[in-house]
Parts: C-alpha cells; structure tokens; sequence
C-alpha cells in the first residue's frame, strides 16, 4: 500500500490579472501544488489566508489597499504558519530588506520564469529561504549601512518635511506651508531618501518610522 504525499497549498495574490493568472497556471500545472485560493488585493488576501491557512503564500509586494508587507505583518502578529513568499518588480534594497525583517522566506523579482518561481515555492515549503541572485548584493550593503548608520542626522527642515510627508502631504502642499518652491522640497526630500537608504515616500515614512525619527 502507497501512502499519497500530501501536496504543498499554495495561495497567489497579485493585483495585475494577468501575470497571476501565469502564476496560477504554472501552480496548477505542478502534481505536488495545490492552489487554494487567489486575489487581486491584500484585504482579500488577508482574509482569505487567515481562513484557509495555506502552506505558503505568494504575494505582490504592492497591492491595492493592504500591501503585502502589511498582509505579512498581520500573519506573523496572528501566528499563522503560512510562509510568504514576494514576487516584486521593485527590488529596491531598502524594500527588500524590510520584507526580510518581516519575516519573508523569500523574495523575486517578477523577471523570474515560471520554473523558478515554483521550485522557489517548492523550497520555502521545506523551510528553506530562497532570494533572487540580483537582490542578494543590496541585502548585503542595506544590513551593512544599518548596521553602520544607526540613526542619521537630519537638519530642521529635513525634520519638518519629514513630518509632513508622513501626515500625506504632497511636495507642493509641503511648498505651501512651508514657503518654500515644489523643486526645494523635492531637493529635500531626495536628502531625506539617501540619508535613510530608500528610493520613495512611502520607504522614507516607513523607515523613519522603524527608527523613531517621527515626531
């Protein structure tokens, strides 16, 4: 008598129809995959594997309305053992990293072919943790700069753009307020993205935050 080896379950969510669809095709077409469930929103996605408790879910980093950082976040703080693997086009060290701190068993650029991305799944479901070859560099020099930085000096006005950006004010709201030209501001906010090791608002809020420069 043979005994059935129980396939690894597997949730997809990704908000570009498209390349999910891709995804869950190639899932499918594997004999030890099972898929799930999948979505186009991290709300869904949330709810959906807080029900059904996949053995490894792969996410879009950004999604519409809960990212996926968030949706891992909320799987981590609720103990699920769902393991979360990210398929990104942004491989931006300083988002990278903070998907590692999360908790993140892997992560790959959306370039990825459809052999990698599942034999990735196939690895994270062991317990292994599997990283795109072109983001291990980043990792790296992101875990030194912290490691080295501590927490980085910021002028007043780096503080008060800062703060402001935080609250969702665009740069020329930030010009308005604060009497200064749109070009100013993005000048400052630039400062503010290399002094904090991120490329967009939304890393530079999350960082300052993880560091306490928010007043």
């Amino acid at each position: 008598m043979t005994t059935k080896t129980r396939r690894v379950r597997i949730y997809v969510a990704d908000d570009h129809p498209l390349y999910r669809e891709g995804v869950v095709r190639a899932i499918k077409e594997r004999p030890d995959f099972e898929l799930v469930g999948e979505a186009g929103d991290g709300k869904q996605a949330l709810s959906d594997i807080e029900r059904l408790k996949p053995d490894v879910a792969v996410l879009d980093v950004k999604m519409p309305g809960v990212d996926g950082i968030r949706v891992l976040n909320a799987v981590e703080r609720d103990g699920i053992e769902t393991r979360v693997v990210f398929l990104s086009a942004y491989l931006d060290s300083a988002v990278v990293y903070r998907a590692l701190a999360a908790g993140a068993a892997g992560y790959l650029s959306k370039d990825s072919n459809r052999q990698s991305i599942c034999d990735a799944v196939a690895a994270v479901a062991r317990g292994d943790a599997v990283f795109a070859p072109e983001i291990q560099g980043g990792i790296a020099r992101e875990i030194r700069m912290r490691e080295n930085d501590g927490r980085p000096t910021l002028t007043p006005r780096e503080r008060e753009i800062l703060n402001l950006t935080a609250e969702g004010c665009t740069a020329p709201e930030i010009g308005r307020r604060l009497y200064l030209s749109p070009t100013t501001v993005k000048t400052h906010l630039q400062h503010l993205y290399e002094k904090l090791g991120v490329s967009d608002r939304a890393a530079a809020v999350a960082e300052a935050m993880r560091r306490g420069l928010l007043e």
